[in-house]
């Protein structure tokens, strides 16, 4: 889908594996040492500079965002981004907009042209999928249009499930 030229793109997969991208996101935890989920995924594939990298920049809060070099992986970049634990970190919703839009701002500052997100918080976190996705589809119609250099968005869900539940609220936003 594109929206005001920018390509949307909603995809079950890796997101370790997205080679045509420049940047990935990475659902951080506080301290950007790695941790489980799509975090120990990326420091996995990315090997221990990463860790030494992201060490330097912590501890980040939730909502917050940093950028690092992605070393081993086959993009440029990783933003790390710390995601609300559901039910603790209020008020939810606005911390997770608040992921997308710093993501966002660093891409746009480093001249990134297209990023993968996760389902962030969604996980160990606890964050619902359906509502994580209206926060993620409300938050990304209001930034798209102010897009400079950022042109392809993909959000990259690990199964099925989360690609289903993401495609069918994107669905009922368009309609």
């Amino acid at each position: 889908m594109i929206i005001s030229g920018v390509t949307v793109e909603i995809v079950q997969g890796d997101i370790t594996r997205q080679p045509d991208l420049e940047a990935i996101v990475n659902a951080a935890n506080s301290s950007l040492l790695g941790g489980g989920g799509v975090d120990g995924a990326i420091h996995r594939a990315a090997g221990p500079e990463l860790k030494k990298a992201s060490a330097a920049l912590a501890p980040i809060g939730p909502g917050q965002a940093v950028i690092t070099g992605a070393f081993k992986l086959a993009n440029q970049y990783i933003i790390h981004c710390v995601g609300p634990i559901y039910g603790e970190d209020k008020p939810e919703a606005d911390l997770l907009a608040s992921c997308y839009i710093n993501a966002l701002r660093l891409a746009e500052e480093n001249a990134i042209t297209s990023i993968a997100f996760p389902a962030i918080s969604t996980g160990v976190y606890g964050y619902p999928l359906a509502e994580a996705a209206e926060v993620v589809f409300r938050t990304l119609g209001q930034l798209i249009p102010c897009l400079k250099s950022v042109k392809k968005v993909r959000l990259v869900l690990f199964d099925k499930r989360a690609c289903d539940t993401y495609l069918a609220k994107l669905d009922s936003l368009v309609r």
